[in-house]
């Protein structure tokens, strides 16, 4: 679910697909903790994903890196991020509560800056 949510939600360019993703994927007033804010319902959601691909340009990718993990409604999903085929610009981690089978909150960790 957490590898779905970033190739069909934060990556994908065409706002009506990913309106279906997150229909597929959240839940119906899902909540996401940015470092910046707090996101809530599937608009904003979609919202801010877009607003990420139109700022960094149409080859930025977020890259999974592993298999997601989890347990008891807990995912944790390590990624990668910067444009296709070019150095990674931000690394993080994105956490999730699933219930009933979909994502009702979502923390976006980020990492420090690499000195």
């Amino acid at each position: 679910m957490l590898r779905a949510n970033l190739a069909r939600v934060f990556n994908e360019r065409d706002a009506g697909a990913r309106a279906a993703a997150l229909d597929e994927l959240f839940a119906a007033e899902p909540v996401m903790f940015e470092p910046t804010g707090i996101v809530r319902g599937r608009q904003a959601v979609a919202d801010v994903a877009g607003r990420l691909l139109d700022q960094f340009g149409p080859t930025f990718r977020f890259v999974p890196q592993d298999r997601a993990v989890g347990h008891h409604g807990l995912g944790l999903l390590r990624w990668t991020a910067g444009p296709e085929g070019g150095p990674v610009t931000v690394t993080g981690t994105d956490a999730a509560e699933i219930v009933d089978g979909r994502i009702a909150r979502l923390w976006v960790m980020l990492d420090p800056p690499r000195s």
